[in-house]
């Protein structure tokens, strides 16, 4: 890859999402979502499970008549299972994907905090080599002395929703 390529490649990945953001933290590490984004945020509790799907979903819960996916986060990014305590909630997101705009759930630990984020303040992820791919992450943001990682909620939807269907039909 020349010198030109590799600059478009990576102009093509800087993040322009300036905006509000609801963070949460997933083993520690503050994570966010855009906060334009978020439908609600609940209590934990139990979902039906759904067979042959992958681990990290949890099933789905009818929120007002709206049937909603439930995915774990942990068990999603690859982090250690822990119990889930009184402060672990699921986010439910308004996501777009290939089949149209769908709310789905995500298990967190807890929820944090909301910042206002500029563009200044967000930077390309480097490719980590941990659990989070970096293809699911927008950018990183310096909020204060913090380092939040921004989401890419489509594409980690339209990745999981990928996969449970390819488990429902195999």
């Amino acid at each position: 890859m020349n010198l030109e390529q590799q600059l478009n490649e990576t102009t093509q990945r800087m993040p322009t999402a300036a905006g509000q953001y609801l963070t949460f933290v997933l083993a520690g590490t503050e994570y966010g979502v855009d906060i334009l984004r978020v439908q609600e945020i609940k209590v934990w509790d139990t979902a039906t499970e759904i067979p042959n799907t992958p681990e990290y979903i949890r099933g789905i819960i009818n929120l007002r008549g709206t049937i909603v996916p439930i995915v774990d986060l942990r068990k999603r990014f690859h982090m250690e299972a822990v119990a889930y305590t009184s402060t672990t909630v699921v986010v439910v997101l308004k996501v777009k994907g290939a089949g149209g705009e769908r709310t789905m759930g995500f298990v967190v630990d807890a929820v944090s905090d909301v910042y206002n984020v500029t563009v200044e303040q967000i930077k390309v992820a480097p490719d980590f080599g941990t659990s989070v791919s970096t293809e699911f992450v927008k950018g990183l943001a310096a909020v204060g002395d913090k380092i939040v990682i921004l989401l890419e909620i489509d594409q980690l939807v339209d990745t999981a929703v990928a996969m449970a269907e390819q488990a429902v039909t195999h």
